[in-house]
């Protein structure tokens, strides 16, 4: 049996839409929720300020974010790696 721990913290993708603070990203998540009386899906965009310990992320870079402790105010996820 092998010793790989699973994390609980959610993991989520989305694109990079501003880098401007120091070590900090915000990025956006979309996701489709069907609505329940048309039975029509919309898009839906929730932003999250994650951390970038190195400054390395840009601009429009679709990256993944991982559930953390909180690092500040606003800062509960971190930039786990760059998908595109």
């Amino acid at each position: 049996m092998e010793n790989e721990k699973t994390s609980k913290r959610r993991i989520l993708q989305g694109k990079v839409v501003s880098n401007k603070m120091d070590k900090t990203v915000v990025v956006e998540v979309e996701r489709r929720v069907l609505h329940p009386k048309y039975k029509k899906f919309m898009k839906k965009n929730a932003r999250y300020h994650a951390h970038d310990e190195n400054n390395e992320y840009e601009l429009n870079d679709v990256v993944q974010i991982q559930e953390s402790r909180p690092l500040s105010k606003l800062k509960r996820w971190n930039v786990i790696k760059r998908l595109s």
